[in-house]
């Protein structure tokens, strides 16, 4: 079998949420939603070890939360950067397995399929992504005006988590760092060395929690299906 790392990004502020704090501590029935996210890595016996990538003033308290609900495999909380892909960053500099999973902490839906593909195509290929293909019609628009119609068939929306072999994503952050490139995903840095990214089928509610109506669908779903995902 293959091992893995997830690295867990924590460090959300909850702005469009209008929180006024990290949303990864918002409770989802009763649960913080990065409880709820951790606890997908948790089940699967792939994975090796989680670090947590959050803010300094944080640090504490998320690791009080892996205590109280006795979170399995937390390797460490470390502290992440100004951006998300230094957060990335720092989490690469501790990763130890060949493979790593990098997953945002506000997905807290994966399907356990979901990851065992994951896991396959990035030992197969080196890099692949969770996504799904787009379902709306999508404009190219300038100055409020459509400009073209894009052909929807080969469009796919990326999400998390992003596996990758670890050596191949470092060498993608380095040379990114080097050359003062930010990417869109992680996926955009190995794509940047002219390697392939694999896609592997996800669903719609590996949804980011980020506005109020992703909470009610998030409770809704927990709901009618409790923490069964697989």
């Amino acid at each position: 079998m293959h091992t893995y790392t997830a690295i867990v990004l924590a460090a959300g502020q909850g702005k469009r949420l209008g929180l006024g704090f990290n949303k990864q501590l918002l409770t989802l029935a009763g649960v913080p939603m990065i409880i709820h996210t951790l606890r997908l890595f948790a089940r699967d016996e792939a994975c090796a070890n989680m670090i947590i990538v959050a803010r300094e003033e944080e640090r504490e308290q998320l690791a009080a939360l892996v205590e109280q609900y006795d979170v399995p495999r937390v390797q460490c909380i470390i502290t992440g950067g100004a951006e998300r892909q230094d957060s990335v960053y720092a989490g690469l500099q501790v990763a130890k397995t060949a493979l790593v999973l990098i997953h945002d902490g506000a997905r807290p839906f994966t399907r356990q399929a979901v990851l065992r593909g994951l896991v396959n195509a990035a030992v197969e290929t080196g890099a692949a992504i969770a996504a799904v293909p787009v379902k709306d019609t999508i404009k190219r628009v300038k100055s409020g005006v459509i400009e073209e119609t894009i052909e929807r068939a080969p469009l796919w929306a990326a999400q998390t988590p992003q596996a990758f072999q670890l050596p191949l994503i470092r060498q993608a952050h380095d040379e990114a760092r080097a050359a003062c490139y930010v990417g869109t995903d992680d996926a955009s840095l190995v794509e940047r060395l002219g390697r392939e990214v694999a896609i592997v089928p996800s669903d719609d509610l590996n949804m980011k929690v980020t506005t109020p109506a992703d909470v009610k669908v998030a409770e809704a779903i927990l709901t009618e299906r409790g923490h069964n995902d697989d």
